[in-house]
């Protein structure tokens, strides 16, 4: 892969400016990473036991000795059991008598995997995922345990308000502690976009374009002859903050409206996006695969370009070899060329397993990841993401994390807290489906929104 050139803009001033702009909601509703090796259990006791008893205080008051179980979904690098043996083991130093057992989730079983926990009474301590599961559906369902110790007036002035208002539920009750966020983007395959011409029709230096020049780089694409420039992956839900990011852009349509209260996808901008995506030559409706499929068929040059994409993605796929070409990350196209990204914000959320002791600890955990002062360093770093709240520039000299940085400053709504999302998920990918099979898109699109609006009320 090419060496990259560092952008002149600073990661501490991105976030800063971020603040501003990140005013709704999702993390990207949810990403999906390349799956890990299969979910394994690990024990991890790395320091001795002390008999002093001699522990710091955490928000719930005392730490206790505990066994607590963390379920963490991929984020980054906590879906690598060297790197959260690292983490655990920075912890254990402080808490010895704490003891992390770890389970590894992938988007594919993992929802399964809890689901199945939680109807056994055999659900995880804690969890490391976003709010649209932490919040929108576990704590709505009464299944959390409310975080609003850990969220103290301190933490309350520096975490960015977006993604405090992410965190709590429709209840006001804080179901999530935050570690990091994300802004994700689209990528498309610098090495073919400039053989095919195309690279006219796009800003380089902002990552930017308009939706007549993507429609006129993706012919130009297509007129090269690499007939496959992109699919709508649709097989199932994940990576669907792509396929919602690129048709909410196309003509300013949006998701829900700004309460997040109901689903508005059947909005006419968003028919016409769909309708222009479906006539376009190299732009196919595909429902044998999701997301995860698609970062792997553009990694291996079958697509010029992924909708399913963030900074994660390169340079996990970067460090395996996956790729061999230079790869230039680009925000979704929009009609005049300002896009409104969608975010991600991973955190943890504690499972109401009935055991005050192992809650105490599982905040101490929380608190000690997330909230001291070197360790909140680590643990942002092992997500491959950025800090919710200014922690300096972690990523200076890093060329590839500086060049996504200047994405974060588009974030757009965080909208994925919408009662029903996890239905509204499921009518996603069927009503793409449906469009790829010959449905018209406006019945498509109503029927979708009638589904998800109606689990909204249900709610």
């Amino acid at each position: 892969m090419k060496k990259r050139k560092l952008m002149a803009l600073a990661l501490s001033g991105v976030m800063v400016c971020s603040l501003a702009a990140c005013g709704g909601k999702d993390s990207g509703g949810e990403q999906k990473t390349p799956d890990p090796a299969p979910a394994q259990t690990e024990k991890t006791d790395t320091a001795e036991k002390t008999d002093s008893g001699a522990q710091a205080e955490t928000p719930a008051g005392t730490a206790q000795a505990a066994d607590i179980t963390l379920w963490t979904y991929p984020v980054g690098k906590w879906g690598d059991s060297a790197t959260v043996s690292s983490l655990i083991s920075n912890f254990n130093a402080v808490y010895p008598d704490i003891h992390v057992t770890v389970e590894y989730l992938d988007y594919t079983n993992g929802d399964d995997q809890i689901n199945t926990a939680i109807e056994g009474k055999q659900a995880p301590d804690l969890v490391l995922e976003g709010p649209e599961r932490l919040v929108a559906n576990w704590g709505a369902r009464g299944l959390m345990v409310d975080l609003g110790d850990l969220w103290t007036d301190d933490a309350k002035s520096v975490i960015y308000e977006s993604v405090q208002n992410a965190c709590k539920g429709s209840d006001g009750v804080f179901y999530e502690y935050p570690l990091c966020m994300t802004a994700h983007t689209m990528a498309v395959n610098r090495d073919i976009f400039e053989a095919a011409g195309a690279l006219q029709y796009l800003d380089e230096a902002t990552g930017t374009w308009t939706t007549e020049n993507f429609q006129k780089a993706v012919q130009a694409v297509y007129d090269y002859g690499q007939t496959n420039v992109g699919a709508v992956y649709c097989s199932g839900q994940g990576g669907d903050q792509g396929t919602r990011a690129l048709v909410n852009n196309l003509y300013g349509g949006t998701f829900t409206n700004a309460e997040h209260t109901q689903y508005t996808a059947n909005s006419e901008e968003n028919i016409k996006a769909l309708e222009l995506l479906k006539s376009m030559d190299g732009i196919n409706f595909d429902a044998s695969i999701a997301g995860g499929d698609e970062i792997n068929m553009f990694c291996n040059g079958t697509f010029a370009m992924a909708f399913c994409w963030n900074a994660t993605q390169e340079k996990n796929n970067a460090d395996q070899g996956n790729i061999n070409f230079e790869v230039l990350p680009m925000a979704f196209p929009s009609e005049d060329g300002k896009p409104q990204l969608c975010g991600g914000i991973w955190g943890f959320g504690i499972f109401d397993n009935g055991d005050q002791a192992k809650i105490d600890a599982a905040k101490t955990f929380i608190d000690f990841m997330a909230n001291d002062e070197k360790q909140a360093v680590e643990s942002v770093k092992a997500s491959n993401f950025w800090p919710v709240k200014d922690l300096g520039d972690i990523y200076a000299g890093d060329a590839l994390m500086t060049e996504y940085a200047k994405f974060v400053e588009y974030m757009g709504d965080y909208y994925q807290v919408v009662g029903g999302w996890a239905e509204a998920r499921t009518a996603w990918w069927n009503m793409l489906q449906q469009i790829g099979s010959g449905v018209e898109v406006k019945t498509a699109v109503e029927e979708f929104v009638t589904t998800a609006n109606a689990a909204a009320a249900a709610q």
